[in-house]
């Protein structure tokens, strides 16, 4: 179930959400929700997106010699398909 929380913010701020709402299809509710959920995320994931990353990119060519039939078929990285058993 949802809470209704109202909050006051200056016109022009609300005229940039409307905009900002109109050009990705979405409300201004919707806006202010996710930036709610933003302002509440765990902090230890900021950033892992990139750590892991880098860890790909150290340590791919070691996975895909110890693992040749998981390694991606080419260089846009689409994997092998899996196999029928």
């Amino acid at each position: 179930m949802s809470k209704s929380v109202t909050i006051r913010v200056p016109e022009e701020l609300h005229a940039q959400l409307q905009e900002r709402a109109e050009a990705a299809g979405t409300t201004v509710t919707a806006l202010i929700t996710e930036a709610a959920h933003n302002a509440v995320r765990d902090p230890r994931l900021e950033g892992a997106a990139e750590v892991f990353r880098r860890f790909v990119a150290d340590n791919g060519a070691a996975f895909d010699a110890a693992f040749p039939d998981d390694a991606p078929v080419g260089p846009d990285t689409t994997r092998v398909p899996e196999r029928a058993v």
